[in-house]
């Protein structure tokens, strides 16, 4: 894997964490129940944070980082499930979405350390490091959201 190869597979992280921030943002102002409001801020400052960290590697190694979003079709079709759930009130379906939106972002952070696999070891070791960091406080989110869905799913 070079450098290009590199710099691509972190902007692709960047472009999920600005998806995540965006969705966030959108479903805070949506809703009006203030615990999802919290959850939602917590999330967005994860990937406030875990963005600023990917920005400083990809300049360090020369490359332009991404400023825009995937919005891929599943990205963008789970936070159109939150709004139109948050519009219908329905705190479920709208943890359901949460869900599925983080099931896209592990699977964006599973598939880019899975690729830097193929990296030697060295300068490597304390990006992987940094990655799989970062994905671990995703998944928390993940987990997050999952067992509040899952608590919802029993008061039915």
């Amino acid at each position: 894997m070079d450098k290009e190869d590199i710099i691509d597979g972190l902007n692709s992280l960047i472009e999920i964490n600005n998806d995540r921030i965006e969705g966030y943002e959108k479903a805070s102002k949506e809703t009006e129940e203030n615990d999802l409001k919290t959850l939602f801020t917590s999330f967005i400052r994860t990937s406030e944070k875990c963005r600023l960290e990917l920005i400083d590697e990809v300049l360090f190694l020369g490359g332009t980082p991404a400023e825009g979003t995937k919005i891929s079709g599943k990205f963008f079709r789970a936070w159109m499930d939150v709004k139109a759930a948050l519009t219908g009130r329905d705190r479920k379906t709208v943890l359901d979405s949460c869900e599925y939106g983080e099931d896209v972002a592990v699977d964006t952070y599973d598939k880019v350390i899975n690729d830097f696999g193929d990296v030697s070891e060295g300068t490597s070791s304390p990006l992987k490091g940094l990655l799989m960091k970062q994905r671990n406080l995703i998944k928390a989110d993940h987990d997050r959201v999952r067992s509040l869905r899952d608590m919802e799913r029993q008061r039915i």
